[in-house]
């Protein structure tokens, strides 16, 4: 029952990711058709980032109220409404509005969390967590088949088939899905809970620290498409060929930050993973050429914020009580989110600026720096 519930959670998990990124993907063909500048294009590539991330406080609530299971088929089925009407808008007002609507699939990660960790055991959460967390690939099934199946079939056709996938995974969460015989549904009330949790210093510490790592992944995966074709002029297909594979590497390095933290400990994956993303973001600030030396500094930034994201959520499972995990994953999950709004405007800002991603680069490597930092404070 452990491994079924954690690859149902998973698959769920990764197609209301998927859902969630279906705009960056097809960045550059709605820059085009729509005669939208970087800012423009920047911003609504990040919009749904945005509800996807305050999302997750009160859905990380729910959760703990309702369920795993239910609330898992609630986000696959309302999230069928965003993902018909992007596929249907052709203003940037509409793509604007929908696209924020968009945003609730990603608040499944909040659902997912406290119910993964109802199923194992204190040891092994971290596993449980960080192979829950490789859901997350659902970007990367995005950037790779998303602007295939356009080509093929169009962004209507396409989007109507991620709905039927929805309707799909939502009717299977119901069937066969279970909660944990160990979760008991909270009574206490929404706001108390969530006073309770903002009180912890554990909420805040992993809140900075997964907006750095996962934030980090989030602008990454939805705007370097764009990025791509602005530096390195690939066509929209080459691109998100690209950002599958940013994807991936970061999707197989979560499971593995969160194992090597049931070993080794979460605090020194962090330290690991931060300082790795800092040495990587100055790398990039040369725009390495092309293929194998640009390919490989973005997948190793990949790999190094996946395993990031991988500790932390270990960590939360250390310092935080079971029955309070889905209101802290809530206010950790949306500090995670809000880190991978704000980048994606800042880069298309100083591009549009100066031409060129340097400076946001730099930005990257402090605010990495100043995580690691963080983490070996918290190690003292």
């Amino acid at each position: 029952m452990q491994g079924r519930n954690l690859t149902l959670a998973t698959l769920a998990f990764a197609i209301t990711f998927w859902a969630w990124n279906l705009i960056g993907p097809l960045s550059g063909s709605y820059s085009k058709a729509l005669g939208l500048s970087a800012t423009q294009t920047s911003m609504l590539v990040a919009i749904p980032v945005l509800v996807g991330s305050l999302g997750r406080i009160p859905v990380g609530v729910l959760a703990d109220k309702f369920g795993g299971r239910l609330m898992f088929a609630v986000i696959c089925f309302v999230t069928i409404i965003p993902v018909l009407f992007v596929g249907w808008s052709d203003s940037y007002g509409s793509l604007l509005f929908w696209g924020f609507v968009l945003g609730v699939g990603g608040t499944s990660f909040a659902v997912g969390i406290p119910f993964v960790n109802a199923w194992y055991e204190p040891a092994r959460r971290g596993f449980a967590t960080g192979v829950f967390g490789a859901g997350m690939g659902g970007t990367a099934l995005s950037a790779f088949f998303t602007p295939r199946l356009v080509e093929s079939l169009g962004r209507g056709t396409t989007h109507v088939v991620i709905a039927i996938a929805l309707a799909a995974m939502g009717v299977i969460m119901l069937l066969a899905s279970r909660n944990a015989p160990s979760w008991q549904p909270s009574t206490q009330p929404a706001m108390p809970r969530m006073k309770e949790a903002a009180k912890l210093k554990a909420t805040w510490q992993c809140a900075f620290l997964y907006a750095v790592a996962f934030g980090g992944f989030v602008a990454f995966s939805t705007y370097l498409p764009t990025l791509l074709q602005n530096v390195y002029e690939f066509a929209q297909t080459e691109a998100g060929l690209r950002t599958a594979g940013f994807s991936i590497a970061a999707v197989i390095a979560r499971p593995l930050g969160g194992v090597l933290s049931d070993r080794v400990g979460p605090v020194k994956i962090l330290m690991a993973s931060f300082a790795g993303a800092a040495v990587m973001a100055v790398v990039l600030c040369f725009n390495p050429p092309l293929e194998f030396a640009a390919g490989a500094s973005f997948v190793l930034m990949a790999f190094f914020l996946g395993l990031g994201t991988g500790g932390v959520f270990a960590l939360v499972a250390k310092l935080v009580e079971p029955q309070r995990v889905g209101t802290v994953t809530g206010l950790v999950g949306a500090a995670g989110g809000l880190g991978g709004y704000f980048p994606p405007l800042v880069m298309g800002a100083v591009y549009e600026t100066t031409g060129s991603y340097t400076i946001g680069y730099l930005l990257l490597a402090a605010t990495a720096l100043a995580a690691l930092v963080y983490t070996r404070m918290l190690r003292k």
